[in-house]
């Protein structure tokens, strides 16, 4: 989460909240955890570049 955070550049309640709105990158859970696919989220900073 805290690399997400840091490659996106923005805090990491940003990304709580973008995951409840479902705007951001798409992630899972993995027990209470959630996590990031690198792939995804670099296809979906592309999307949002474009």
């Amino acid at each position: 989460m805290e690399e997400v955070s840091y490659f996106l550049g923005v805090p990491v309640g940003t990304l709580y909240q973008w995951r409840y709105r479902r705007t951001g990158p798409p992630a899972f859970k993995v027990g209470r955890h959630l996590r990031y696919d690198p792939a995804a989220v670099r296809a979906w900073l592309a999307k949002q570049v474009a």
